[in-house]
């Protein structure tokens, strides 16, 4: 039996999908978390994916009519690559904004650590939502000790600690901390049940089950004598807490007056605009080098997905193995592997034998004409819709996986890179190879459907998810959500367009969906987590989609009945959806176009 032939020309497109895709997995999804450790909040961060989309929105269109005008798609290519790779390298050197978590450290005959906020009222919400999940807190917390204060006798007596001012040192069990005479400090990780909460007008009040020292056994902290309240300074393990006592070391600090998050927002955008604009143009080659068979498009972009899912599971395992016993996260080799895989994609993206063949007289009335079918303009709602749903997942969906595994989180970038594993390999990769099969029988119209509606099922069940490790089941539905979305959205704006304005069309279509739709749900999104909580967030926004889904099959069937308006007498080609009983025609021959 012979082996199928292997076009040779195609080789360099999946390689670059493969490493372009490798190269901005181990650091792309994990930039809002990123974000978060800089010090940024989720307001903050919900607020800047919102306005980046903006920036991707404008460099599609702008850089893709760019391309088609003088013929130079395969050098805009590789030169917004480099730009890439430069910009999300650069990440890494962002300093940390200046933080401070004051609280109160209260020792008597029960401990309890004293956080007080009176400026963000909805902090309490989310500390009393997530008490509600029985989990324990973990909190490094420093506290300074006045040399004259009574708390060292207790730590002698009760605490059973060698700290230099104990009457009878030798009398101390053998192997008992010690803290030096000169410190004035004392280091312990205080652990807090979250059922022990209470609040008392702007405090949270958090019992200290243990506190263990340096190189010493938990201990029950506890002072026979008067109350002793000390002034600390203290980093949990848990979002809630941090989002409630920490604050800015500068009081009067602003990130519009911050040079870090200016910093940060400028690589982002430079980083976030190179992206799209590979995205754009490179799927506008990918379509001209297939030629007559844009059904083939998935199979090409299959390689992106086993590039994006291959290289997050292995950078969150490196950061993990490379961040133990830290509670912060060291990401450097994650931003070397972006480094080496983009610039191979350049070395194998240069190998392209693609050529421009078509121009555009009027590329703006082309594209305007193509806006004028009623058809293509749901087509443009749908995208936006499916934005915004995109939005939650690649901003808040490990935030929120985070915020469930509360107290354990030394696997936890390990569960993230997993995660994104299963959504490439057991999601995006067959339906991306199976997408040209699958829109032929079902027709554009019930893909669309079908795609808000699996939106809406994963939602739901991230709303009702309490275990994090139970999310890699779901992230099956990635196949539909992402793999066949993004295979039929690309190749209906191949369809669509008019010869000459390929990168034009892909980068329109492209910026619509993250310009309008990501920029969307990452605001909204972002406001609604910091008020609410991730689940609250999943399940809205999946009950939404679940009746999107709904109108949207009302509005098509009602669409099916009413004739298009075909632009004939000026020289555009008539674009629809296909319903099942033509969708072969669409991803065959292309016949669904009638030219004039």
């Amino acid at each position: 039996m012979a082996c199928p032939s292997v076009n040779r020309n195609l080789l360099p497109m999946k390689a670059h999908y493969f490493l372009f895709n490798a190269g901005s997995a181990p650091i792309v999804p994990f930039l809002p978390v990123y974000a978060r450790q800089l010090g940024f909040s989720s307001f903050v961060v919900g607020t800047v994916y919102a306005v980046l989309p903006i920036f991707g929105m404008l460099s599609k269109p702008l850089f893709g009519a760019v391309a088609d005008h003088f013929k130079q798609q395969k050098s805009l290519f590789l030169f917004f690559q480099l730009i890439s790779a430069v910009a999300l390298f650069a990440i890494q050197f962002v300093p940390e904004v200046p933080t401070k978590s004051p609280v109160e450290f209260h020792c008597h005959q029960q401990s309890f650590l004293v956080m007080c906020n009176g400026i963000d009222p909805s902090a309490y919400d989310r500390l009393e939502k997530e008490s509600l999940r029985n989990g324990t807190a973990l909190c490094n917390v420093e506290c300074k000790i006045e040399n004259n204060s009574s708390f060292y006798e207790d730590l002698c007596s009760d605490w059973h600690i060698n700290n230099g001012y104990c009457k009878h040192p030798d009398a101390l069990p053998a192997g008992s901390p010690v803290i030096p005479l000169s410190s004035r400090v004392l280091a312990m990780t205080a652990e807090l049940p979250m059922v022990h909460y209470e609040k008392e007008k702007d405090c949270a009040f958090f019992k200290v089950h243990n506190a263990i020292l340096p190189n010493s056994k938990p201990l029950i902290p506890y002072c026979d004598s008067t109350l002793q309240i000390l002034q600390c300074n203290a980093i949990c393990d848990n979002s809630a807490i941090m989002d409630l006592i920490t604050r800015p070391a500068d009081d009067n600090y602003s990130p519009a007056l911050s040079y870090q998050f200016w910093l940060f927002f400028l690589l982002l955008i430079v980083a976030w605009s190179g992206m799209a604009v590979v995205a754009s143009v490179g799927d506008a080659i990918c379509f001209g080098v297939l030629g007559d068979k844009p059904n083939h498009y998935g199979q090409q972009r299959l390689w992106g997905a086993v590039g994006w899912g291959l290289f997050t599971l292995i950078a969150g395992i490196l950061v993990d193995e490379f961040s133990k016993n830290q509670f912060k996260k060291d990401y450097t080799i994650a931003f070397y592997i972006v480094v080496i895989n983009i610039l191979l994609s350049i070395a194998v993206s240069y190998q392209l034998k693609y050529s421009q063949t078509h121009i555009s007289r009027n590329i703006l009335r082309d594209v305007g004409l193509m806006l004028s079918e009623a058809r293509i303009l749901v087509f443009i709602a749908w995208c936006i819709i499916v934005g915004i749903n995109t939005a939650i997942l690649w901003q808040f969906l490990f935030w929120h996986l985070e915020d469930l595994a509360g107290v354990d989180r030394n696997w936890i970038k390990a569960l993230q890179g997993l995660a994104a594993g299963v959504q490439c390999f057991g999601g995006e990769l067959p339906f991306f190879f199976l997408s040209g099969w699958i829109i032929k029988r079902l027709g554009h119209i019930h893909v669309m459907t079908l795609v808000l509606l699996s939106f809406g099922v994963r939602f739901i069940l991230y709303s009702v998810l309490t275990n994090p490790w139970m999310c890699l089941p779901i992230e099956l539905l990635q196949g539909v959500t992402f793999g066949l979305f993004y295979s039929t959205m690309a190749s209906y704006a191949s369809i669509l367009s008019v010869p000459g304005t390929e990168a034009t069309v892909q980068g329109l279509v492209g910026a619509i969906f993250e310009g309008v739709g990501v920029s969307l749900g990452s605001f909204i999104g972002g406001a609604v987590f910091y008020a609410y909580s991730g689940a609250v967030m999943f399940g809205i926004f999946g009950g939404l989609s679940v009746v999107l889904a709904i109108l949207h099959a009302v509005v098509q069937h009602y669409l099916s009945k009413t004739p298009t308006s075909p632009s004939r007498d000026k020289g555009f080609k008539t674009v629809r959806y296909a319903p099942p009983n033509e969708a072969n025609e669409t991803c065959d021959d292309q016949q669904i176009l009638t030219a004039t």
